[in-house]
């Protein structure tokens, strides 16, 4: 572990240096006005990458033009949905192309940072699925390119284009909340015993002659072709940073967001594998604790083994308390049956009614295309990808170290 981590240090200062470098020459591959076509390319257009297609076409002026993925089965489907699309096994050959505007990245966790640097390093504007990084080291080096380049740059927070943010932020803003020492939020999820939870079908042909496996490694140490880890990524440290990058990261930026908060100073999380025992290493029941400045602590609850509550948020304050209950919310949007409300506390309002949010949602792949055309900051800004990203990191790291850690001694390690 402590060598691969060095040798992704090597890489991401170099990758950073060079996207530093040519971004500041190279903006965007052309200037576009407000009714110009947006031309996409898309870095691995799997299971997650297609639902991005399926939503950027349903766009006006929106066109892909190109789909990079080390899995061959992948290029016909994206063809399936963008005949047009040129396909690539190697994704420099789309960052090349000069009539490609934007580019999606929805690939493996493990992959984001050099598929971002890179992005960036080619001049095109960014969206990147969350969370943003697999580790802290490289949520830092793909801020800092991020942030000395002029590509516009959205994250895969969904949940950032949601009105209930917006409500709640106002609330917050008005002083109706009160003084808040705690949020609590849960994710829960349940399907029959022995299926595999979280588990996806390995296509039969999933082979080592249609995938480029070394490119899927992505600097990790070689091995033989592993279907299931290719197919799988989630369940494994290497790719992934479990249901904590994949789920909590949403709800915990939409709490960040909504509180204006910064970097977390502390991080615990404790559970396990817990609900079914078939090989993953990820955890599948969790616990965690993130502490902030100002006397306030997060916590965020997740089980394989339960679905009756779903998932939700509430900021407790002294005046009253926001709720957001997802219920059978789709996570990758953040939309949710019940909307966000809020109940005042019956000492302090005791004939109060809930508030009810009014603030309509928005399309948060229209919010990226917007922002290519008026380089205004998209919903999901890099600095809360970068956010969301380290306190995600914080738990992992205080699960596997066993222990409290802090911001601190985290930064310090992660900029040597």
């Amino acid at each position: 572990m402590t060598k691969m981590i060095t040798e992704r240090r090597g890489f991401l200062k170099q990758a950073a240096a060079s996207a530093v470098a040519v971004g500041l020459t190279y903006p965007t591959s052309r200037v576009l006005g407000a009714n110009n076509r947006v031309r996409l390319g898309i870095i691995g257009p799997g299971a997650r990458g297609q639902e991005l297609m399926k939503q950027a076409v349903g766009l006006p002026n929106v066109e892909f033009v190109a789909a990079a993925d080390v899995y061959t089965r992948r290029h016909e489907e994206a063809k399936g949905l963008a005949p047009n699309v040129k396909t690539f096994s190697d994704h420099r050959q789309l960052l090349d192309m000069k009539d490609v505007d934007a580019v999606l990245v929805a690939t493996p966790l493990h992959c984001h940072a050099r598929h971002f640097l890179d992005t960036v390093a080619a001049g095109k504007d960014l969206y990147c699925e969350k969370t943003m990084t697999w580790s802290i080291e490289e949520a830092e080096a793909c801020r800092a390119a991020a942030k000395n380049s002029k590509s516009v740059v959205t994250i895969g927070l969904q949940h950032q284009s949601t009105g209930g943010l917006a409500d709640a932020k106002q609330w917050i803003k008005d002083g109706i909340v009160g003084k808040v020492t705690h949020v609590e939020a849960w994710m829960s999820r349940n399907s029959p015993r022995g299926k595999g939870q979280w588990m996806r079908p390995i296509p039969a042909d999933c082979t080592a002659a249609n995938v480029n496996w070394k490119a899927f490694l992505n600097g990790r140490k070689d091995r033989a072709f592993d279907p299931q880890q290719f197919i799988n990524w989630r369940l494994y440290w290497e790719y992934s940073g479990g249901n904590v990058t994949e789920n909590m990261v949403h709800q915990v930026a939409w709490i960040m967001r909504a509180m204006d908060l910064p970097l977390p100073t502390a991080a615990y999380m404790s559970g396990g594998v817990l609900s079914e025992k078939d090989g993953r290493e990820v955890p599948d029941t969790i616990a965690v604790t993130l502490d902030f400045p100002n006397d306030l602590v997060v916590t965020w609850q997740s089980t394989f083994s339960n679905g009756q509550y779903g998932s939700g948020e509430r900021i407790l304050g002294s005046h009253g308390t926001i709720e957001r209950l997802a219920g059978s919310t789709d996570m990758v949007t953040g939309r949710s049956q019940s909307g966000v409300r809020y109940y005042p506390e019956k000492i302090n309002r005791a004939d109060g009614s809930p508030l009810q949010g009014e603030t309509k949602d928005t399309d948060h792949m229209a919010n990226f295309v917007e922002s290519v055309r008026t380089r205004k900051e998209p919903n999901a800004h890099v600095e809360i990808g970068y956010r969301s990203a380290v306190a995600a990191h914080m738990a992992n790291m205080s699960y596997r170290q066993k222990q409290r850690v802090t911001l601190e001694t985290v930064m310090q390690t992660a900029r040597k």
